[in-house]
């Protein structure tokens, strides 16, 4: 038995497990150097069989795993994600379907409101992450990848949920009264030279 692991981005892991089929009636006509193989393909606990040929290419075996990973993708709890999810995104979602994480919406200065889910302990740090984590794949997924200064952002902007700056970032944001689907915005730092302290 091998293990692989295939790489398509580099927070996509996929572990297929290929285990020899073959029987004595299999193999009486094949030639010797041909195997009947199965591939397994493990993600969370479903488990998904593809056959396979050792002649495939890296690109043909990407494809039966895009296919396999689609038939997943229907299940109802994770229909709402993208067809290029990750990993970690799988597990946030199980994590929210499970009540073990939460959504919190971010209102951007120009008022598209970006649904952010954090696990239920996380801190105003997690937070930060979980939105940089967002705001990452978005632009990926339509293809504008623009460098994002988060230093700046973060020097520049506090995120503020009902006019209560989040100035603390080893605070947990169910301190601050942060709530499932709860809405927390963007509010510009004063600068102290400008107010004269």
């Amino acid at each position: 038995m091998a293990t692989q692991t295939l790489d398509e981005t580099d927070q996509t892991h996929l572990e297929v497990t290929k285990q020899n089929q073959t029987t004595s009636e299999d193999t009486a006509n094949l030639p010797p150097s041909v195997e009947n193989t199965e591939s397994i393909l493990h993600v969370g606990q479903d488990e998904v069989k593809v056959e396979s040929n050792p002649d495939l290419t890296h690109q043909e075996v990407m494809n039966i795993v895009r296919t396999s990973l689609g038939q997943v993708l229907q299940d109802p709890l994770l229909c709402d994600l993208p067809s290029d999810v990750t990993t970690e995104e799988i597990n946030l979602q199980l994590a929210l379907e499970y009540g073990q994480a939460m959504t919190v919406n971010v209102r951007r200065q120009d008022g598209e409101v970006l649904p952010v889910v954090v696990l239920q302990g996380g801190t105003v740090e997690d937070l930060k992450q979980a939105l940089k984590r967002h705001i990452v794949m978005k632009q990926k997924r339509e293809g504008n990848i623009r460098a994002i200064s988060w230093r700046y952002t973060w020097r520049t902007y506090w995120l503020a949920f009902q006019g209560q700056k989040l100035d603390d970032d080893n605070r947990k944001i169910k301190d601050y009264g942060i709530r499932n689907k709860d809405e927390i915005c963007f509010m510009k730092r004063l600068n102290t030279k400008e107010i004269g302290y």
